[in-house]
């Protein structure tokens, strides 16, 4: 996955929290509209859009004469893709996530355990990753939601995509 620049991220911010309530996706020009306190020009803010298509980071649809655009994962499935590519950049992936653990609250680690245990009680000894029950928030604590199509893909080889529509 590819990291944002801070142009790019505010485009992105717009476009998740806009995702929602436009399922249809949204304008260059209702973007630009919303990067009010920037001063971009719309077509600074057509070419950003572009780029992030290229990368794969928004789908775009031709309604008109004009793009609609809409994030390809939210924001959360991002952050967490970002997060396995930190622990691929080298070293002891426990040693990093050993200090990860220990570095967040008390109500997070609780988020982590309820995911953990899912996942464990979900898959069984033997088999990979197939369950999102704690992402899907029926641990009460937290709701994580993963992309539009209900996938998270992990980068690893070997390790499945985690599948909402077969989790429920």
């Amino acid at each position: 996955m590819t990291r944002l620049g801070d142009l790019e991220r505010a485009v992105m911010d717009v476009l998740w929290d806009a995702a929602p309530a436009a399922s249809g996706g949204v304008t260059v020009r209702e973007v630009a509209d919303a990067l009010d306190g920037r001063e971009l020009a719309y077509t600074t803010v057509m070419t950003v859009l572009d780029r992030l298509a290229g990368k794969g980071m928004v789908q775009r649809e031709r309604e008109g004469r004009a793009w609609r655009y809409r994030p390809a994962a939210t924001r959360e499935a991002h952050i967490a893709q970002l997060m396995l590519e930190a622990l691929d950049l080298g070293g002891s992936r426990d040693a990093a996530l050993v200090r990860f653990a220990r570095s967040v609250t008390g109500t997070e680690a609780d988020v982590l355990r309820a995911a953990l245990s899912a996942e464990a009680g979900a898959t069984g000894p033997a088999t990979g990753a197939t369950a999102e029950t704690a992402e899907t928030g029926t641990t009460g604590t937290a709701t994580v939601e993963d992309g539009p199509t209900g996938r998270i893909e992990d980068p690893r080889p070997g390790r499945p995509a985690l599948d909402e529509a077969t989790d429920r």
